[in-house]
């Protein structure tokens, strides 16, 4: 296969502590969760002793989804967020850029007989949804792994009704004195080293790791959500920052 061309404008993206071009960014982002998609959900759990089901749980209880609401989940994947949420009677489309990921997600929904979601393969760069048809937005741990974030902010806001809410949780670096350097540890050394025991993949979390150390911290984050004309913006830290989860609405 040759390589993605180039962009002629000469423009680079992180790709974790690599810049690279855009269109080989997207690529190997798609070959890492191609990777990753069978065990994501036992290194989830692997990663975070299980805490990660906590944050969601935390994290869709901010979002307060409502039956008959028309929610998107990007880069929603294997379910996770999607479930809880259709728990609550909410209308949701779960939506993500990679089909291997969405497949996990598919049979993750049939073993529990869920069956009312809708399942969408999309770039959040360039959503094929009209203007102004959900409710909610929400992405989860995913955001970080966009090719350009602000135009995957751009289109959520385009997507919004007047009145609708944008909720991301992502992860940062955190500033706490002592866990700090803890999680130094932990991201750059054992998290790629629990990909090789239990993924066979040690590249992929390599990546991820470094994914994290790459992207914006809370308040630069909360900039960029402005930017793209959400109003009343809000970030609730978690971990000191290392966990965050944003939120901001169109009006």
């Amino acid at each position: 296969m040759s390589d993605p061309a180039p962009s002629p404008s000469g423009e680079t993206v992180s790709f974790g502590y690599e810049d690279v071009d855009p269109t080989e960014k997207t690529a190997r982002v798609g070959a890492v969760f191609s990777s990753v998609a069978s065990k994501y959900d036992i290194m989830n759990d692997a990663m975070s002793g299980g805490m990660h089901r906590l944050w969601k749980d935390r994290f869709v209880r901010r979002v307060k989804p409502q039956p008959g609401e028309s929610i998107l989940d990007m880069a929603g994947g294997t379910g996770d967020i999607a479930f809880r949420m259709a728990d609550c009677g909410a209308d949701v489309i779960v939506s993500d850029i990679n089909q291997d990921m969405l497949d996990v997600g598919i049979e993750r929904a049939m073993e529990r007989g869920i069956d009312g979601l809708v399942w969408s393969c999309q770039n959040a760069e360039e959503l094929t949804f009209t203007d102004r048809q959900f409710d909610a937005y929400t992405i989860v741990f995913g955001i970080r792994n966009v090719t350009h974030i602000d135009k995957a902010l751009a289109e959520a806001h385009r997507v919004l009704k007047y009145g609708g809410r944008f909720y991301c949780m992502e992860f940062s670096g955190t500033d706490w004195p002592g866990f700090r350097e803890v999680y130094d540890v932990y991201s750059h050394r054992l998290m790629p080293l629990m990909g090789k025991l239990i993924a066979n993949d040690e590249e992929s979390y390599r990546y991820l790791a470094e994914s994290i150390r790459r992207f914006p911290r809370p308040v630069e984050f909360e900039a960029m959500i402005k930017a793209a004309g959400f109003a009343q913006t809000r970030v609730e830290m978690i971990l000191g920052g290392a966990v965050n989860i944003h939120s901001g609405w169109k009006v």
